[in-house]
């Protein structure tokens, strides 16, 4: 299936039916009053949070959602029938936007959510609802509204708790198949990974996380070069970014720390221009292709010592899955903290307003910049 994480839909709901001025007429009942019906409710545009579906291709081709109108009211205390509702269902993560003014109208983030696009208009009244005691014959009846339309923008914002960054042919593919169930093209030339891919590492019985892989990124994507800025959006929800560097060169004249350590700052300049909380979420530094190496201590030792990096720093090998376990471990402690914190927050009337919250010390602080 072709992955589409953006697309622009109109949505149209139904016109609520006309009421109607009518009068009873039968025989020997002289007089019978007024007897017109309201009309029905114009059909509305629900969106609905759907985790069985991971793409936007449906609303690519299909971009016009019209709800029927409401059936006009009808003498002898009819009313009008009320239109059907059309359901939209979409992947969950989508960020619904009005297409004119870039203002973010919903946010699907829960499973089974439900949110109205466009509200159906409210059915006119019929004359039986003007009659008084001065006015018994009225003749006066109002039109259905209008239903709403708008113009939307969608856009998929994968829900994943770890996400991967790092350059073209880091092992970011490699590394998200040894430690998830996720199997996406792996082949020895840049920008293979075309579109996120999303996994389930599995920790033990009970626990486990997702993990999400983007289009490695180049220096200049913040302005276009390449793929990976179009999907930098989807790592806007993870909780922690697992940032890939490759510490082996086939090339004996090419300086691997000194190229991993260059590169390591230009992702993260990127990262700044693109967004500035994006660059500001909790980072790890996992140094890829560790069995390669003659010393992998000091090589460690010398990348973090060239980045002047204090947080959290893993050396695996994607490939034979050296080191993985670790890595995978300690995100999945570090990820439970975090709840449990967020939980304790939540009980803590300290934490009731965003402005008064503290930052956790045990959570890599977003200084140790690259």
């Amino acid at each position: 299936m072709k992955f589409v994480d953006e697309a622009t839909i109109e949505v149209v709901a139904g016109k609520g039916g006309n009421g109607v001025a009518s009068f009873r007429r039968e025989k020997f009942i002289p007089m019978g009053g007024p007897d017109g019906g309201d009309g029905g409710r114009g059909g509305s545009i629900i969106a609905v949070a759907d985790r069985n579906i991971n793409t936007l291709i449906d609303y690519r081709y299909a971009r016009l959602h019209r709800a029927k109108n409401g059936e006009n009211g009808h003498g002898s205390d009819r009313y009008g029938a009320g239109a059907d509702n059309i359901t939209l269902r979409m992947p969950v993560g989508t960020t619904i936007l009005d297409a004119e003014t870039g203002e973010q109208l919903f946010d699907l983030d829960r499973h089974g959510e439900r949110v109205t696009l466009a509200a159906g208009g409210a059915g006119g009244l019929g004359n039986l609802h003007f009659k008084s005691s001065t006015n018994r014959a009225p003749r006066q009846c109002t039109p259905g509204r209008e239903g709403e339309q708008r113009k939307l923008r969608l856009e998929l914002k994968v829900l994943a708790d770890v996400g991967l960054l790092g350059m073209p042919n880091a092992g970011k593919s490699t590394l998200i198949t040894k430690v998830s169930n996720a199997r996406p093209k792996i082949a020895d030339y840049p920008f293979t990974t075309l579109h996120p891919n999303l996994g389930v590492v599995r920790t033990s019985a009970s626990h486990s996380f997702v993990i999400a892989d983007i289009p490695g990124l180049i220096e200049g994507a913040s302005e276009g070069a390449g793929l990976g800025h179009l999907f930098l959006r989807h790592l806007s929800r993870t909780r922690v970014l697992l940032h890939l560097l490759d510490v082996y060169s086939p090339d004996p004249d090419v300086d691997a720390c000194a190229q991993a350590a260059k590169d390591a700052r230009a992702i993260a300049l990127e990262l700044e221009r693109y967004s500035p909380e994006l660059a500001a979420k909790p980072r790890w530094l996992v140094l890829n292709k560790i069995d390669m190496v003659e010393d992998p201590a000091a090589v460690q030792a010398r990348i973090c010592t060239e980045l002047n990096w204090t947080g959290p720093v893993f050396g695996i090998s994607a490939l034979t899955g050296d080191g993985t376990q670790a890595l995978t471990g300690a995100l999945q402690a570090w990820l439970d903290e975090q709840l449990r914190t967020a939980h304790a927050h939540d009980d803590d009337p300290r934490f009731a307003s965003p402005d008064s919250a503290e930052q956790d010390p045990q959570t890599p602080s977003s200084d140790d910049t690259l």
